[in-house]
């Protein structure tokens, strides 16, 4: 059977708090205590929180009518190997990072080909930003800005390397800027993966890790948060 080695396991998913970076008009995460040690004998809390929040998974109906859920993933899609691409440097605070066809082919110039059926990860320092929902949103008259993965890095991820998907620690693998959503609706046309709010990626090499992404079976779900764990070797 297929195993995984590895040498340790850096968790990528943000502590979810009543105080995330949320989407504008997104829905607040909220928890109730419905029982308690004193009054119960035991403790529990009821929550609740919007399917693209916190770190997350996308899933196609999202974007399209009909098209399949967050529970239509199956288990062995969820488990994937993955290369992750450092770009903290060139972007640094350029809010509107838009991540090119340049960057992949520096990046594999450094590494090797992207290989087939992989997520690629890309860490562009906004991860630093997380706690200052405003840096991380940048929002003004013209909307939001952060770093993302233009339309051409994407077709030619998909279409030449025939990846799986691709993850980011921003709030969207599109540039804030990009309001057609094009890189989302690129992966998720081919049923892939996308992963948005992603951390630590600053502890991952480049190349070698596998990916165990945990997500919500949520009944035609657009899209659910994520516990995503690396297995570094």
């Amino acid at each position: 059977m297929p195993s995984i080695h590895f040498s340790r396991i850096v968790d990528l998913s943000h502590l979810i708090t009543p105080n995330i970076a949320l989407w504008p008009n997104d829905p607040p995460v909220l928890f109730n205590t419905e029982a308690s040690l004193e009054k119960d004998g035991y403790y529990l809390r009821s929550f609740s929180i919007g399917e693209h929040s916190a770190t997350h998974m996308n899933a196609p109906n999202s974007f399209e009518t009909g098209a399949m859920g967050i529970d239509d993933y199956t288990p062995e899609s969820l488990v994937r190997p993955a290369v992750v691409m450092d770009l903290a440097r060139r972007v640094g605070d350029n809010v509107d990072y838009v991540i090119s066809l340049q960057d992949i082919e520096d990046w594999e110039q450094a590494h090797g080909p992207i290989p087939e059926g992989c997520v690629v990860l890309f860490h562009t320092g906004w991860q630093s930003r997380w706690a200052d929902p405003g840096r991380f949103f940048n929002q003004d008259e013209r909307g939001l800005h952060f770093p993302g993965v233009g339309a051409a890095a994407t077709r030619l991820l998909l279409e030449k390397r025939r990846i799986a998907g691709i993850g980011i620690d921003t709030h969207g693998v599109d540039p804030g800027q990009e309001t057609t959503f094009a890189s989302n609706r690129l992966v998720l046309g081919r049923r892939g993966i996308i992963l948005e709010c992603l951390n630590q990626l600053d502890q991952l090499p480049a190349t070698g890790c596998t990916l165990v992404i945990g997500v919500l079976r949520l009944e035609a779900g657009s899209g659910s948060p994520a516990s995503v764990l690396a297995f570094v070797p």
